[in-house]
């Protein structure tokens, strides 16, 4: 679905882990103190809608990441889309406390939750589809339990993690998530430097792409690339994921 891969594109699935949880570092890059980035998401020719990442400090050394992805006026009228990601993480190596995705795209209405238990090793996932979200009308529920090493992440503490990397020209890195129903494995390539015209100006990038070896989020459907400012920011200027139909390019808007 369009909505599922604008929202998927937005986020960039990949994770990291770290060796001991408890020795984890605390988190300090410039956009842990707050950010708000705003996207515009076009397939083809068409602007399909907009897109937002933010980051919001919270108390007990905690954060807060949100992203919200929805259609322009033309494309809510024909297919409504309204899709929102929440993730609470520990600064100490951004480990996801919770996880909570809701996918509003016409007629289909889905809440997905994941909950990490890192002392059980465990990650305790919950997924609903609705047939009416007016009623709260189930059509189908499942609840799995996944066994982990204690320090997996959700894509959203991931992607955020992938923004402390080196990103080393030619490198590839290894990553694991829990996402839908499995534990995944995966590796982030890094393709080279380019730069990109954007609402920063021309600025130096850095081209990364995730690939997941099995059928999650990001399959063998079509590629993922995203670029990101080559210094300490590491901000995604451009995001784009190609689909049978072309591709949905999401470009940076606003910083705040």
């Amino acid at each position: 679905m369009l909505g599922a891969r604008i929202v998927a594109l937005a986020m960039f699935l990949a994770a990291f882990c770290f060796a001991g949880e408890p020795n984890l570092p605390e988190v300090k890059a410039p956009w842990m103190k707050g950010e708000r980035l705003t996207f515009s998401l076009g397939w083809g020719i068409l602007t399909a809608g907009s897109a937002t990442l933010e980051v919001k400090p919270i108390a007990d050394g905690k954060t807060e990441f949100l992203t919200f992805a929805t259609g322009n006026k033309t494309i809510n009228k024909i297919y409504p889309v309204y899709d929102t990601v929440y993730t609470r993480v520990r600064n100490k190596g951004l480990m996801t406390e919770v996880f909570r995705k809701r996918l509003h795209e016409g007629t289909f209405h889905n809440t997905s939750v994941i909950r990490f238990d890192r002392k059980g090793e465990k990650a305790w996932l919950s997924d609903t589809v609705f047939t009416d979200m007016k009623t709260r009308k189930t059509k189908r529920s499942a609840d799995t339990v996944v066994a982990i090493q204690g320090e997996e992440h959700s894509i959203m503490s991931a992607f955020y993690l992938v923004r402390t990397l080196p990103l080393t020209v030619g490198d590839t890195s290894r990553f694991s998530a829990v996402s839908g129903k499995k534990r995944y494995e995966l590796k982030v390539l890094v393709h080279g430097k380019e730069t990109v015209k954007s609402v920063l100006g021309n600025v130096p990038c850095i081209k990364v792409e995730p690939v997941l070896d099995g059928d999650g989020i990001f399959n063998s459907k079509g590629r993922i690339f995203i670029w990101l400012t080559d210094d300490e920011r590491r901000i995604p200027v451009l995001m784009e994921c190609e689909i049978a139909l072309g591709s949905i390019k999401a470009k940076l808007l606003e910083v705040k």
